[in-house]
């Protein structure tokens, strides 16, 4: 009977920092069904803009379980955003949405690839992408309704996304 006193507040003891831990809404457990509306009015584009709209999700834009995207609402105007000759290299034709999911098989922020196609993280979203996985991190496109030239590119991982340029066929 000691013995099994014993193990029981030993388990106890063991289970009390797992008890203790902040809960963390995780990403969808599968991409969104749909990219963003377009933004509603051309917001004025914030300088170093916190995403953390709950305790627990990333400093990133992100996409909620219930497919609201934050991040995504300055609009056409956004300078950020703006691409000197969209569609340089032409149209994505791969597929979007969530029944097309690519596993990145190679590079880096500046030129990344799957499935025969390349493309580019667009500058202003660097930071949004330090902690991808160039070699294995799946990602889902979307078309980007406020940007010409433009894509939003969704890690299923993370729950981020960023806005990505296509570079045309690898």
């Amino acid at each position: 009977m000691k013995s099994l006193l014993g193990v029981l507040a030993l388990s106890l003891i063991c289970s009390a920092p797992a008890l203790a831990q902040e809960k963390h809404e995780a990403p969808p457990p599968h991409p969104p069904a749909h990219g963003p509306a377009p933004a509603r009015a051309n917001a004025h584009p914030v300088e170093n803009r916190n995403y953390v709209d709950k305790a627990g999700h990333p400093n990133a834009p992100h996409v909620h379980s219930n497919g609201k995207w934050i991040g995504h609402d300055t609009g056409k105007n956004d300078p950020h955003y703006h691409v000197d000759h969209p569609w340089a290299h032409g149209h994505f034709s791969g597929g979007f949405g969530p029944s097309h999911v690519w596993r990145i098989e190679g590079g880096n922020r500046e030129r990344f690839w799957f499935g025969g196609f390349a493309f580019s993280i667009f500058p202003a979203d660097y930071g949004f992408c330090d902690d991808w996985n160039w070699g294995t991190d799946q990602v889902v496109v979307y078309e980007d309704p406020d940007h010409d030239g433009l894509y939003l590119a969704y890690n299923v991982r993370l729950g981020t996304y960023c806005h990505v340029e296509y570079l045309g066929g690898v």
